[in-house]
């Protein structure tokens, strides 16, 4: 168990909290502040596939949490975007524990004339600052991006 001290200097933010339920063969749901959330394996896995797998949850994770930080900070830049697309790829290991050894993120920009200066900007603040899941994952694994512009009519 880490103390406070132990948490190098940092100070100790928010707690969060979800609980997970068991719902039958591999069928877990969980809520997250009232918003059901259902995991499951496909069924060569065993599963029903009724849900997204878990760790295809952690792509999710960081498509959302660094979309909405770059629109956030777009917005504040005064860039009008019409679209932001984001995809991430995660590349396995392919021994147990399987677990992700690389993210790549490409952020895909709908506009006119969108200034790529403060798209990458706004990309950069996001990696480099604000967004707290790839700050995470950025411990464990290499994560790249890119961004990609398409020019409206």
């Amino acid at each position: 168990m880490l103390l406070p001290k132990q948490l190098n200097n940092k100070k100790m933010g928010d707690k969060h909290i979800i609980k997970t339920q068991w719902k039958g063969d591999l069928t877990f749901e969980a809520d997250v502040n009232g918003h059901k959330v259902v995991m499951d394996a496909n069924q060569e896995a065993g599963g029903n596939d009724s849900g997204p797998s878990p760790k295809k949850l952690m792509l999710v994770a960081l498509s959302g949490c660094t979309g909405m930080d770059v629109v956030s900070i777009l917005k504040k830049m005064h860039v009008d975007i019409e679209k932001c697309n984001i995809e991430v790829q995660g590349d396995v290991t392919e021994v147990h524990p399987k677990h992700y050894f690389k993210m790549h993120v490409i952020y895909e920009f709908t506009g006119k004339d969108l200034p790529i200066e403060k798209l990458e900007k706004a990309v950069k603040m996001s990696e480099d600052t604000y967004c707290g899941v790839e700050a995470l994952y950025r411990k464990a694994i290499e994560v790249t991006s890119e961004i990609k512009i398409i020019e409206s009519k």
